[in-house]
Order: structure tokens, then sequence, then C-alpha cells
């Protein structure tokens, strides 16, 4: 058996190791054992998106859970997002979320959120994994009265509707705004057209009727050429295309033109030091993010502090810093001010009160910046080994750091569920940066393949 939390949970295939009602079942019993309030019933939330392995392991957890005296309260297919905004809102002690985001409908995983609506420390995950791997609180289970009850919870795609809408400008609408919307047939199906409508938006929706299997399926932020082709068919305003768990976000501006995370972070940082709500004169990103970001983001007198990948890493350094503004190029973006984590819808109701406030097109808006060519270049390995000690890498890519200069930059990294080195390079010169980077990935190649 491996290691059961990776950078974003625990995922893998449904129905075997380690996303088995098994695992489930015990990973219930860990998080109703460790998040346990002992002046009362503790309530753990737990919601999914449309996978059909959902239904297996949202009973095995529950199970779990009520086997150490928790109250299991389903609120059934909603966004990662609303999962951690409900924790909060409805005082639980934690908040379980089955889905495996942006996979195929055959894979699954189980994310956590402590009571204050954030993902857990790791090390609150490795408590929890070694409970999971030894079964070391057997002996701690609820006897007679203290066994727990299960609960659906009615109300709660409604709470979140409202809490989304609250983020929108007061006294402001989407009235004339026709927007295509694409839900991924995923977990937010039913919230997402909601509060678009409700804000008096004409929307055209597409990836609104799961089965089960559909989610991610040639459609949402994976797949937005099929929004962009229906923004240019519809005159429409804008294109939102969301992935399976809606924690992000692509956007298409009136031409059909993707606007990725670094432009929506632009946007969004120019509005908010404009009217004083941008907090640590900084943005968060990671180190996928394009050196355009970084340019303009000076430009302004901002500074763009780079992270691991991951979006957990993200807010952890908005947090340690002060910041409310960060995200990555893929479409997670958090504001701090309204979410714990990335939130897709939230992050396109902000890109449309730009759109309102200024009265311009998104085309207009996010040509914000000139994008640096990027290429990116995976190498496959017999195993992977620290960088420093693959023969020769430091001294070529220090030689191909000096050529590039303060124009460009080099990034190589593991990838962390393959047999794999990413190499990407940065610079003004595309066919420059291609050549470096076949040149760093052939040494690479040459020394572990």
């Amino acid at each position: 058996m491996g290691k059961l939390f990776g950078t974003d949970g625990i995922r893998g295939k449904a129905n075997k190791w380690p996303m088995t009602p098994e695992i489930a079942l015990q990973v219930g019993r860990a998080v109703g054992y460790l998040f346990k309030n002992h002046g009362s019933k503790h309530k753990i939330l737990i919601g999914k998106d449309t996978r059909l392995s959902g239904y297996l392991l949202e009973n095995a957890i529950a199970s779990g859970l009520c086997s150490m005296g928790a109250e299991a309260l389903f609120v059934g297919p909603l966004p990662t997002p609303a999962i951690a905004f409900l924790t909060t809102d409805m005082r639980c002690d934690a908040g379980i979320v089955i889905s495996a985001s942006h996979n195929p409908y055959y894979d699954n995983g189980i994310k956590i959120f402590g009571r204050d609506g954030f993902k857990l420390s790791d090390a609150l995950e490795e408590e929890i994994e070694d409970m999971v791997l030894n079964d070391s609180i057997s002996s701690k289970r609820a006897q007679n009265e203290e066994i727990g009850k299960a609960y659906r919870i009615e109300d709660a795609r409604g709470r979140y509707v409202v809490h989304l809408k609250n983020t929108f400008p007061k006294g402001e609408t989407l009235e004339g705004l026709k927007i295509v919307l694409d839900c991924a047939n995923g977990a937010a199906y039913k919230v997402a057209p909601a509060v678009f409508e409700e804000l008096g938006a004409e929307v055209i929706k597409i990836g609104v009727s799961p089965n089960g299997l559909n989610i991610n399926d040639g459609c949402g932020a994976l797949y937005p050429q099929k929004v962009a082709e229906l923004v240019r068919q519809e005159n429409a305003h804008l294109g939102i295309a969301l992935d399976g768990d809606a924690d992000r976000v692509i956007v298409i501006d009136e031409k059909g033109r993707i606007v990725d995370g670094d432009q929506i972070l632009a946007m969004c940082a120019r509005e908010m030091k404009e009217n004083g709500t941008l907090k640590g004169d900084a943005v968060v990103a990671t180190v996928m993010s394009n050196m355009g970001l970084e340019k303009v983001l000076e430009s302004m007198g901002l500074r763009l502090i780079r992270t691991k990948v991951g979006d957990r890493f993200v807010v952890e350094r908005m947090r340690e810093e002060g910041i409310n503004l960060g995200g990555e190029q893929s479409g997670h973006i958090i504001f701090l001010d309204h979410a714990t984590t990335g939130d897709g819808i939230l992050a396109a109701l902000q890109v449309l009160a730009v759109m309102k406030r200024h009265g311009k097109p998104l085309s207009e808006l996010a040509d914000i910046f000139e994008k640096y060519p990027q290429v990116l270049v995976n190498v496959k390995v017999k195993e992977k080994v620290p960088q420093e000690e693959i023969p020769g890498l430091s001294e070529l890519v220090a030689k191909v750091e000096k050529e590039l200069g303060d124009e460009g930059r080099v990034l190589i990294r593991p990838s962390g569920t393959e047999p794999k080195y990413r190499v990407m390079l940065e610079g003004l010169d595309e066919a420059k940066i291609k050549a470096y980077a076949e040149e760093i990935a052939a040494l690479i190649r040459e020394k572990l393949s």
C-alpha cells in the first residue's frame, strides 16, 4: 500500500485502491474521530460531483462517520467551493468532497476541509492517513445512543446561490448580457445556471445533463472550444466553461477567444487596486504563470509571488502574506475575501463585474498584457532523481538562463504522477526557446532513459 494523500486529497480509479468503499469507510471514521466536538454531536458535511461512483463512496464515508458518533449531512451534487463555504456557514466541524475534479468519470477522489473552510494541513492529512492505514481507532467506536445519524440538507444549494450573488456588486444586474455556460455535466449543473439567471442574464446552457458517465467528457474547462463556437454562433457577450467540480473556470470573450487564469488575475488585480480592495500590493500565482503577467503587475506597482503548482500552495502563501487575490493559469482563481478555495462561478462573476463597471467588451479588457511564448516538453524517464544529480543539467540551465537574461526563464519539474520531467521555457523568441527546451530535454533523456 502506498501513500493515500496527494497534492489535492486522495484520488484514483473508482473501486480500486485507494478509492474503494473500504478506504472511504476508514476515512469517514478517521475524520469522525479527529474532528470530535466533545460538547455535542459533531456535524460533518458530505458533498459530491455527478460521478456514478459517488453513491458508493458517500454512503461508505457516512457509515464511518456515524460509527464514530458523528452526524453526516448529505448535500448531494455541489461544487467543491460550495462545500468549503457551507462547512463554515452551517458551523460544521469539517466538510468532505467526493470528486476527482477535471478527471474522467471512472476516477474519483476525496478532499477534506476544516471548519474554517480551508483544505487540511499536511500534518492533519498524515494523521488521517495513519488512522486509515493502521486502523488505530478501532477501539474508539461509538456505542449505544452515541452512534451518529445521517441527514439530507434540503436548502444547501439555495444557501450557496445566495452567497455567490452577494459577491456581485450590490444593485448591479446582468440584464442585457447573453452568456454561454458549460457546466461539464458536473457538480455545478444546477447551481451555476441559477446564479447567472437570477442576476438577470440570458443563459445558453450546455453540459447540464449528467448521467454519471459524461462528466468532463469533451466539455467544460478542459474543452472550451465548444463554448467558443457557441459564443460566436449566438453573438453572446461571454462564455463560461467550468470543470467537473467547478473550482476552476476558463472564460471566452465575445470573439470566441480563450481568456485564461493569468488574464483574469491581471484584470482583477487592476480593478481591485483601483478600488482600493487589493491587499498586500501583490498577487500569488504558480511557477507556471506567464511572464507577461509578472511584467504587467510590475507596471501597476504590484509584485507577483510564485508558488509550486497547486491551488492549495497558492492559498497557503496568500494566507501567510495577507494577500487576497491569487490563482493559477489553469483557471483556479482565489478571492480570499469571498472564498477559501478556488471558485469558478465566483471568478466568472468578478470578470462580469469588471465588464459592467467599465461598459467594455471582454476582448478589450482581457487584452491587458502581451503573453510571452511558452514551450513545454515532457520527457519520459526510467526513474526520477533530484535535478542536481543529473550530470551536466545545472551547467546547461545556467548557460540558457544567462542567454535569456531578464526576458525569459527556465522551469524544470518532475511530474507528480508519472515518470516524467516537464521542461518549460519562456522568452520573447519562440524559435530560440523551443531549441533550448529541446536541448535540455535531450540531455535529461540521455542521462535518465
